[in-house]
């Protein structure tokens, strides 16, 4: 599968850009980002009032038309060990500045740590981080991934809280 990546989904002057840490295989295989049966991405991005209405995995290229990019860290799914290297998030780094997104919002802790080891910053909790990528503020949200499922997440009882809370910051973008 090596060479199945997904496209980078990314323009100037979005509100902001949803990272995650890796491309699953099950996404390579559909050809869309957050296509697994499992992942509550594209509803926590609607129910937050990120979007307007409810996009799909196959809808995903039309996010920039509503100011939402994605990327992932990793984009090889099959690259042993699933982890990001420092060319991986160099890479990352280098679309950020270029694009400027007001927010840049990863997608579970494992890519704001990730991201934040590399650049060094301390790793994030959830919410807004205390450093940016270029000029581009960043937040920290739970993953959607149906294995990030528990009681509580940081203090608060959804996920969902922590999204909408993004969507408030972005409405002010």
């Amino acid at each position: 599968m090596t060479g199945a990546r997904l496209s980078d989904h990314l323009a100037p002057g979005l509100r902001v850009v949803l990272v995650g840490p890796a491309v699953t295989a099950c996404a390579a295989r559909r050809g869309h980002h957050h296509a697994g049966p499992g992942d509550g991405f594209w509803r926590l991005l609607h129910e937050s009032g990120i979007t307007a209405r409810r996009f799909s995995p196959e809808e995903d290229a039309d996010l920039p038309g509503v100011g939402v990019g994605l990327t992932d860290l990793l984009q090889d799914p099959a690259r042993p060990g699933g982890r990001a290297s420092a060319e991986d998030l160099q890479r990352f780094r280098a679309a950020v500045e270029q694009h400027a997104p007001g927010w840049v919002a990863f997608h579970g802790k494992a890519a704001g740590t990730a991201y934040a080891r590399f650049a060094g910053h301390r790793p994030p909790g959830l919410g807004p981080a205390p450093w940016s990528v270029g000029a581009s503020r960043v937040f920290v949200l739970p993953s959607a991934s149906g294995a990030n499922r528990r009681a509580s997440y940081d203090g608060r009882p959804t996920r969902l809280e922590w999204w909408a809370e993004l969507a408030g910051l972005l409405r002010r973008v």
